[in-house]
């Protein structure tokens, strides 16, 4: 299989538009990367700035079309007999999706630094995971538009659920609801970057790992890049200590925020808490396997693979007022009195709004 192109983060051609095509099998010539400087000219044709799901449907109406027009099926115009147009929706999707297939194995399609790989993203992985979203969590969004429509931004949200879904549906709700069809980067933990498959998963949906300079080069590449700061800590948590905040950690996001200068997103999250109730942790079980947890809840391991299904709770995400930096000198970042207040700050506006939620809500689970 012929290797992808490796994008800059400053190439500014949009990833729905296809690329010169090459002959089938040829391998795709590797970019190199730019320095860890702002790109010039802003941040409009870097993925996550555009490119949702409006700029998907034109890719593959535009693939439909090429794949169509080769094979001659011409789905979308009326044929030789007479058939009127739009009467091959099917054939459209059959070009559509082997137009698809044909850049897979060809090559011809773009990642960027840290392999995320926007066309399987929009086409591939977040079908995969919208029925989740949709039918069984049935989450519920608001706020999103406070999330800039362009530029960097950091989200900040709580963490829970004993396995990281959470995440998931938040990359789903920024992609889907936001105006601009923005797209999420997740910071993840190392464990999910040593896992089989979940590692290439990951690194194919975006996320990368969570330190500061991969953070940093994001944000100021214009990226919408999200965080928990809880960790472990607020993702294995005990059932008894649903929706209480965990330590934010020392502030490293708000010091991340702080020098590239973009403003600081709260995300509260309510429902993912009771997916999988904690009422155990397997404490030697989990140091064997080198897990930070192994939780014990009411279906498993007692159910075996049954007792991994997650409970079909109702979800709302909502995202707050960003809170701005730009306002703030660079040197405000090595400020440690800073760095604790904004922290706060960010955390306070998180668990005000987990607990006016739970308010609002009529049950765990309608």
């Amino acid at each position: 299989m012929a290797d992808a192109k490796v994008i800059p983060f400053d190439d500014d051609r949009s990833r729905a538009r296809r690329r010169p095509g090459r002959a089938d099998g040829e391998a795709a010539a590797v970019r190199a990367l730019p320095g860890p400087q702002e790109p010039e000219g802003g941040r409009e044709g870097l993925p996550g700035a555009q490119g949702g799901p409006e700029a998907g449907a034109e890719a593959a109406a535009a693939a439909g079309a090429d794949a169509g027009a080769e094979s001659g099926a011409g789905a979308g115009s009326a044929d030789g007999a007479g058939t009127p147009a739009g009467s091959g929706g099917w054939e459209r999707r059959l070009a559509g999706g082997l137009a698809f297939l044909r850049r897979r194995v060809t090559g011809d399609y773009e990642v960027d630094e840290f392999g995320y790989d926007e066309e399987l993203t929009d086409q591939v992985l977040m079908s995969l995971i919208r029925p989740l979203y949709e039918k069984y969590f049935r989450v519920e969004v608001k706020g999103v538009e406070n999330i800039p429509a362009e530029g960097g931004a950091l989200i900040v949200a709580n963490h829970s659920g004993t396995l990281p879904l959470d995440g998931l549906m938040m990359q789903v709700a920024v992609h889907d609801h936001h105006p601009a069809g923005r797209h999420l980067r997740l910071l993840a933990a190392d464990l999910v970057f040593v896992l089989p498959i979940v590692n290439e998963l990951a690194r194919k949906a975006g996320h990368t790992l969570a330190c500061a300079e991969d953070a940093e080069r994001l944000l100021r590449a214009g990226e919408i890049v999200g965080v928990m700061p809880e960790g472990f800590k607020g993702i294995g948590k005990p059932f008894g200590e649903r929706y209480k905040l965990q330590r934010f950690g020392r502030g490293g996001f708000v010091s991340t925020a702080l020098r590239a200068g973009v403003p600081i997103v709260p995300c509260s999250i309510v429902g993912a808490e009771e997916i999988y109730p904690m009422i155990g942790n397997a404490k030697t079980l989990a140091r064997v396997l080198g897990f930070p947890y192994f939780p014990l809840t009411p279906t498993f391991p007692w159910l075996g693979p049954l007792g991994a299904l997650p409970l079909p709770t109702k979800w709302t995400i909502q995202f707050g007022e960003p809170i701005p930096t730009d306002s703030y000198a660079p040197e405000a970042a090595e400020d440690p009195m800073l760095m604790f207040n904004l922290t706060d700050q960010v955390r306070e506006q998180i668990q005000h709004t987990l607990y006016k939620l739970l308010v609002q809500r009529r049950s765990v689970f309608f």
